[in-house]
């Protein structure tokens, strides 16, 4: 039996204490912390897929601050915050491809009807449940708007 995110979580927290690797440690405490005040909000245990959520939650706010200190050409905190999108990057689900990816918009469209790009939240509230976790939503809205223009 597979171990849920929560407990692989937990057990990393444990071997990255023993390894005394204060990044790893840092970045799964603060998971965990986040974790914690979804399941505090919602009133109860959270399900692998809530879990994923608050993980994806994490990666779209680390992608965020990385491209800001790109911008602002901080490399100190551009090497750092990478390091912790890997560590995240290990909890989440196998991205999806380019190719799988555009298949699942294209039999959205097709199910949807969706002909134009005034139709374009339709087809997104369809496709992102469909992919949840495993594509950026940055490179759904992309693959959307081409197929719809």
């Amino acid at each position: 039996m597979s171990l849920s995110v929560l407990d692989q979580l937990n057990q990393d927290m444990k071997q990255a204490m023993r390894e005394k690797d204060k990044q790893r440690l840092s970045v799964i405490r603060s998971v965990k912390g986040s974790i914690q005040n979804e399941t505090i909000n919602l009133g109860h245990d959270l399900s692998d897929e809530e879990v994923l959520t608050v993980l994806n939650r994490e990666m779209k706010q680390r992608r965020e601050s990385l491209h800001e200190f790109e911008k602002a050409g901080r490399s100190d905190l551009v090497a750092k915050t990478q390091a912790e999108i890997d560590v995240l990057a290990d909890y989440m689900p196998e991205q999806l491809s380019d190719e799988e990816l555009q298949k699942i918009v294209d039999e959205t469209i097709a199910e949807t009807g969706a002909v134009s790009k005034s139709e374009m939240g339709k087809v997104m509230g369809a496709v992102m449940p469909k992919v949840k976790g495993r594509a950026d939503g940055t490179a759904v809205r992309r693959l959307v708007q081409q197929s719809l223009s």
